[in-house]
């Protein structure tokens, strides 16, 4: 499969070009959502910090336990009008609390809340003066916006505004096909829906105390500069920022970036067909980003009554733990100079460095564990202990004298430490500890890779992949290889493919490498990485599409 080788006449043509200047500008920012960023430094930095927000995808079609919004596509005008003219008549969510919610976030360790005040449906969840579609012609009739941010507030909580600029009920409404991401549905070539989606931007951004985010699901022109102006602090996530869906980037992207996730395989409450991660997998995920330098966006999605279902509260406990013992790892970190070693992840705050350790087997208490950290160096200031745990004293085993140790040799930091407390009945708590190490310094200098480009093939089914090795670090021989798949899912920011690997190649120095790949299927979109994999990790160069 593969092969290794290194005036009327001006005027229409001045429309022309302003329209082509500007589906090149829509093409750049979905390429490149940071172009034109408004986004203040200093406000990114503050989103960075922290760390883990709560994203609630909630609508009227949560009573039929359907993807939300999307099953309008495609369906037949008997469905649609049920849709819009029915199904406000029954939503009554009678047991919303959503202070519940939010004391529930706050013991989770969330700092941001995103709500999905208007789905691609256009039903809005506020009060709103723009459409009749909404939450206060329900026999609810109440504000459920405000009364979330109300809420979240009360327990700290910064509020984040989710809006799509795409609106089925708009083009219903208009005589128009209900679809996405095709030119003739979008606000830009339809002024009506431009000007309907800025008046609900005004209203969400005036009516409702300060919003720290907001994030633009679909094409953010003439949307994202107009919240600037309302809100020179507000953060544009999505349409300013990277915002992968169900995928952690293989390597630390810069700047501010948000991965969004959900605990099942849905969005929005689905009562059949649903499988939930554990909560294990959940917390690995939030480290493993915020390794990477990103936020983690978590998804719930509450039932038609306004509760959240069972096994949401379940794995937000579980967090909730993990979280009361651990968060300094958490908030306000950066990425260390390589992500992990294996299954130990690190994030680093000031002169602190966190290696947060993950097993397969639960950790018993009261047992020793040693490891070897290669890439770190202890100073003569250094100090190692494991988070949230005191050191002095193991319950029922006075015997027991759990105080970490380490010594640094020539292949790094050897640490040896106890898990002492006591976080379940059966003494054997399944996440992973933290090991808190203060005033270490690099051990090494890792290499870098980047990814650069592809070139393609006539028949569809072969492209030549190219990276670059910029440096060697400190290694005098590397393996470097490419990863690819095919890009399925919702839409450009979601991914449903397992990525598929090429032959691994040998190199000695710094320089372009390339791959040849044969078997891709014709009319389908690829993206690929560069990857050097080093003894202690793989590193990755940035996700690019093939130019097929």
């Amino acid at each position: 499969m593969f092969r290794t080788r290194f005036l009327p006449i001006l005027r229409l043509l001045a429309i022309l070009l302003a329209g082509n200047l500007a589906l090149a500008t829509c093409s750049a920012a979905v390429d490149d959502p940071e172009a034109g960023s408004l986004n203040k430094p200093g406000r990114l930095e503050w989103f960075r910090d922290q760390g883990f927000g709560l994203f609630i995808h909630w609508s009227v079609d949560s009573q039929l336990g359907v993807v939300i919004s999307h099953s309008l596509v495609g369906a037949s005008p008997e469905y649609t009008d049920r849709f819009f003219q029915e199904l406000p008549k029954t939503f009554d969510p009678d047991a919303f609390h959503p202070l519940d919610w939010a004391r529930l976030a706050h013991l989770a360790g969330i700092r941001y809340v995103m709500f999905t005040t208007k789905h691609h449906s256009g039903f809005a969840m506020f009060d709103t003066a723009t459409t009749p579609f909404g939450i206060m012609n329900t026999p609810f009739h109440r504000d459920i916006t405000k009364e979330v941010f109300d809420a979240f507030r009360s327990q700290g909580i910064a509020t984040g505004v989710y809006y799509s600029p795409d609106d089925f009920w708009w083009l219903h409404q208009n005589g128009k096909m209900i679809e996405r991401q095709v030119p003739g549905v979008q606000p830009r070539n339809n002024p009506g829906l431009m000007q309907y989606d800025q008046a609900q931007i005004r209203e969400l951004l005036t009516n409702y105390g300060k919003i720290d985010a907001l994030f633009l699901d679909g094409e953010a022109v003439g949307l994202r500069d107009l919240a600037w102006k309302l809100n020179p602090d507000i953060i544009v996530t999505r349409g300013a920022i990277k915002t992968p869906e169900l995928t952690i980037p293989g390597m630390p992207l810069p700047g501010a970036w948000e991965t969004c996730m959900t605990m099942g395989t849905s969005w929005q409450y689905q009562p059949q067909n649903e499988h939930y991660k554990s909560g294990g997998e959940l917390i690995r995920m939030l480290i493993q980003t915020r390794a990477k330098g990103g936020n983690f966006l978590l998804n719930v999605g509450p039932k038609p009554n306004g509760e959240l279902p069972i096994e949401e509260e379940e794995r937000l406990r579980e967090i909730a733990l993990w979280m009361f013992v651990n968060s300094d790892a958490i908030y306000g970190v950066r990425p260390w100079i390589i992500t992990n070693e294996g299954d130990i992840w690190f994030t680093k705050k000031k002169d602190t460095l966190y290696a947060m350790v993950e097993s397969d087997q639960p950790w018993p208490r009261a047992t020793w564990k040693e490891f070897t950290l290669h890439s770190v160096r202890a100073t003569a200031n250094t100090k190692v202990s494991v988070l949230g745990q005191s050191d002095q004293v193991v319950e029922y085993h006075p015997e027991i004298k759990p105080l970490s140790s380490f010594h640094q040799e020539k292949d790094g930091l050897h640490v040896r430490v106890m898990q002492t407390q006591r976080l379940q009945d059966n003494f054997r708590w399944p996440n992973p500890a933290v090991l808190q190490i203060t005033n270490a310094e690099p051990a090494f200098t890792p290499p870098h890779v980047q990814t650069t480009g592809s070139i393609a093939e006539a028949d569809g089914q072969q492209e030549t992949l190219q990276g670059e090795v910029l440096d060697m670090g400190d290694s005098g021989s590397l393996q470097v290889t490419f990863e690819y798949r095919p890009i399925l899912g919702e839409d450009v920011n979601s991914r449903a493919s397992a990525w598929m690997a090429t032959p691994p190649q040998s190199v000695t120095k710094p320089g372009v490498f390339t791959e040849h790949v044969d078997g891709l299927t014709p009319k389908t979109s690829y993206e690929f990485r560069a990857v050097i994999h080093h003894p202690l990790l793989s590193i990755y160069g940035a996700d690019i599409a093939m130019k097929r």
